[in-house]
């Protein structure tokens, strides 16, 4: 059987890989990473944020949806909200940069050969805004992997006791972190993307 064309296959990124996206210096941890228990909270937070994207940049916004663990209910998970929005072009950085740092945000993270994502930090509510070209494979890839948590109670719980475990670590960044879940996510996103047929479209 062929590989899915969804299945990620990056390899985990080096520091220097991780430092070369950031715009300025990459933030080093102040401590072990905060995984908290699921918060009903957090879906609430989600709508306040996609309300202010959602006036800011009117029909641009091709796309928002909530993403990441703290759109997973009963998944404990950093307490920063994840949204994915998807623009005509993310690479445009003229018709979306200068408007949401207008109203607070923080351009973080651009990186023109990964997807041309960009991620922006908020004017108050912590969140990762993920920025995409709409039909973007790795945003395709988020919905998939929320909605297979969502319904799959033996993978949350697992991916869930990972992140327990891994946040009982040091680590000096958070890509760190990110590499240490690796394996687990690829095996999950490996059965989710088999029960999940190749011409389907995410909305």
């Amino acid at each position: 059987m062929s590989k899915h064309p969804l299945l990620p296959d990056d390899e985990p990124l080096t520091a220097e890989q991780a430092q070369a996206v950031w715009v300025g210096e990459m933030p080093t941890l102040t401590g072990r990473v905060e995984v908290a228990d699921s918060d009903p909270e957090w879906p609430r937070l989600y709508e306040r944020e996609a309300a202010r994207l959602r006036a800011l940049l009117g029909e641009r916004v091709l796309a928002l949806k909530h993403v990441g663990s703290t759109a997973v209910p009963g998944l404990p998970a950093k307490p920063i909200i994840d949204l994915d929005l998807s623009l005509a072009d993310s690479a445009d950085e003229t018709a979306y940069v200068p408007i949401l740092e207008g109203a607070g945000y923080r351009l973080v993270i651009r990186e023109p050969d990964w997807h041309e994502h960009r991620m922006f930090k908020g004017p108050d509510t912590n969140i990762n805004l993920h920025v995409w070209t709409l039909g973007s494979p790795e945003a395709r890839r988020h919905l998939i992997f929320r909605d297979w948590l969502r319904t799959h109670g033996d993978d949350r719980q697992r991916y869930g006791e990972l992140k327990r475990e891994l946040a009982g670590r040091d680590f000096t960044y958070l890509h760190e972190y990110n590499n240490a879940k690796a394996p687990l996510i690829r095996e999950i996103y490996a059965r989710a993307l088999a029960a999940y047929p190749v011409g389907n479209a995410v909305g």
